[in-house]
Formats: C-alpha cells, structure tokens, sequence
C-alpha cells in the first residue's frame, strides 16, 4: 500500500483565531495535507468557507491543501479557486455529468485530481475514471455535518476498492477516508485498504489531549505502531 498520509480537516478546528498558531503545529508534526472543505448548500445541506476564506488559508498555510468540493456542478466554479500546483482537489462523482472534464483540468493546473463518492455511491461509479485520477475519497459518512458516526459497510467498500485498483493497475491511486476517523477506525481503515485519512472531530481535534499527541498517535495508529495496552 502507499504511505500513509494524514490530512486534517480544519473545519473541525476549535479555534480559528489561532489558525496560524494551528497549521505551524501541524507542519512541525509532519502534516502532509490540511483539508479544505467547500459546501454549497446545495449538494449538502450546509455552507462552509468561501473563496475568499480558501484563498485566506492558502495564503498562510505552509500545508499544501486538500480541497473538497462539496458543490453542484463544480466544473463552473474550478476557476473560483486559484487551484495551485501540488494542492489535491476532490470532486463528487455524484456532482456534475461532466466528471472526466474538471478531472481533467484539475491536472491542467498542476494539483491532484480526486473522485470523491457518497456512503450509497457504489465502487463501479469510479471505475471508468481511475485513469484521469490520483486519488478515490471515500465518504464513510453522508457528507455535510461533522461528528457523525462511521457507516460501518464503508470498510468492506475501502477493501473492494483496494482490490478493484490492484486488480486493474491502479495501486498508485490513493483511498482517502472521511468521516469518523477515530484513532480505532484509523486502524480499521488502513487494514482495509486506505492511505489518506482525513481526521477531525473524533481524534485530532477532539478535545482531549493536546494536537501535537493526537497527530503523533494518529501516525501511530496507520503506521500499525501504536502499543496496545
């Protein structure tokens, strides 16, 4: 499997006033990632950062970004960005007709295109894009709200996933999880199959222990280090 990668979601940051503060302790941890959440209020019932708090973040993030687009039809609304070379952009197979397309021109612009897909979304719906892809993001719960609890049938989905890109000579794409990434599920996800995680309000940001101890035990826990007691 690919290394694994930790990409914290900053939506489930406590304290955007110490934002700075924040990303400098996830750079010195090791963050390889900082994911970026855009909803539309439309494709999920919620509205999170615009393009100007994007562009904010990227201004003074030392942490490439993750983008996840939670829009409808995202192909209108690429250019709004300011996609940078080396940023990871994912878009919802389930959000536009024309999915090969902003593939495409998410990879014109230097940033990594990913196919992100709904707990309902089977598997077959990425298998024609797996070429124009670096990365499947599996949604283990219905995206728009943080602090749910994992759909337990995402973990066979990650491990048929896993299968279908060995079996077609895809293993360079990366499985990303979002969605109740607790440091037991971590564990679980990995096994199955996953290499990005997504972490938020079940581990990082939990408010119990300090963030630099979370990353630390989150590597950890997808590394298979982590002492058992």
């Amino acid at each position: 499997m690919n290394k694994p990668l930790i990409s914290p979601s900053v939506m489930c940051a406590p304290q955007w006033q110490d934002i700075g503060d924040v990303l400098r302790i996830m750079k010195d941890a090791g963050v390889e990632l900082l994911h970026t959440d855009v909803m539309d209020g439309h494709f999920v019932p919620n509205l999170m950062l615009g393009t100007a708090a994007v562009r904010q973040l990227r201004r003074i993030s030392p942490i490439p970004l993750d983008l996840h687009l939670m829009v409808e039809r995202p192909e209108n609304m690429l250019d709004w960005f300011d996609i940078q070379p080396g940023e990871s952009v994912s878009v919802h197979v389930e959000s536009t007709p024309l999915l090969q397309g902003v593939l495409t021109r998410i990879r014109d612009r230097g940033a990594h295109p990913v196919a992100a897909i709904n707990p309902a979304t089977p598997v077959s719906a990425v298998e024609e894009v797996l070429p124009d892809v670096d990365g499947i993001l599996v949604m283990t719960v219905n995206p728009g709200f943080a602090g749910q609890k994992m759909i337990p049938q995402t973990l066979d989905k990650i491990a048929r996933l896993r299968s279908l890109l060995d079996e077609l000579g895809h293993a360079r794409v990366r499985i990303g999880v979002d969605g109740n990434v607790s440091f037991e599920n971590a564990v679980r996800m990995r096994r199955a199959g996953a290499d990005v995680f997504v972490c938020g309000t079940a581990s990082l940001f939990s408010g119990q222990g300090t963030l630099e101890g979370n990353i630390a035990r989150m590597r950890a826990c997808i590394s298979g280090t982590e002492e058992k007691n």
